[in-house]
């Protein structure tokens, strides 16, 4: 991912501020015991709480139309090559690339986007499906710090199964 620009058609674009107590409280819940993360007053966080490697996974809470919460007020269900409805899609793999380092303080700018896309024939299970969701999150300063690729699988319908 060496192309440092933004991308030319994200799909979803909003604001991620990192804010110390979500990073302490992400941290705490996976048990990280890093003062970096955990302690505003240690002086490895002099810069800021440093937030443990899939914090950026929170980011969802902030993205306006994220499909998954059906609890938000005007919730609707869209289908999208991201997100093709309802248990359709299967979670393939998630990588990070940390290019910055990120400090609570820090309001991230993230674009999400659709990357690859491949279909895998097999002769037993049906086709699947595969779909790359590229997340770029840049600092205040245009800085791009993390890029996430979440790749879903999408499995074929094949005739007389359940789904």
């Amino acid at each position: 991912m060496a192309n440092d620009s933004p991308p030319d058609h994200p799909t979803e674009h909003f604001r991620f501020p990192v804010d110390a107590t979500s990073v302490m409280l992400f941290a705490r819940s996976l048990g990280d015991d890093q003062p970096a993360s955990i302690d505003i007053d240690h002086p490895d966080a002099a810069d800021g709480l440093v937030p443990p490697p899939t914090f950026f996974q929170s980011s969802a809470h902030y993205e306006p139309d994220y499909p998954l919460d059906t609890l938000r007020t005007g919730w609707k269900q869209k289908i999208t090559p991201r997100h093709p409805g309802p248990g359709k899609t299967l979670h393939g793999e998630q990588r990070f690339v940390y290019h910055h380092p990120v400090r609570s303080g820090d309001v991230l700018d993230v674009t999400i986007r659709i990357g690859d896309q491949w279909r895998k024939e097999s002769s037993r299970g049906g086709a699947l499906d595969f779909v790359e969701q590229i997340t770029e999150f840049r600092n205040q300063d245009g800085v791009l710090c993390v890029t996430a690729v979440n790749t879903g699988v999408i499995p074929e319908n094949k005739p007389g199964s359940d789904s």
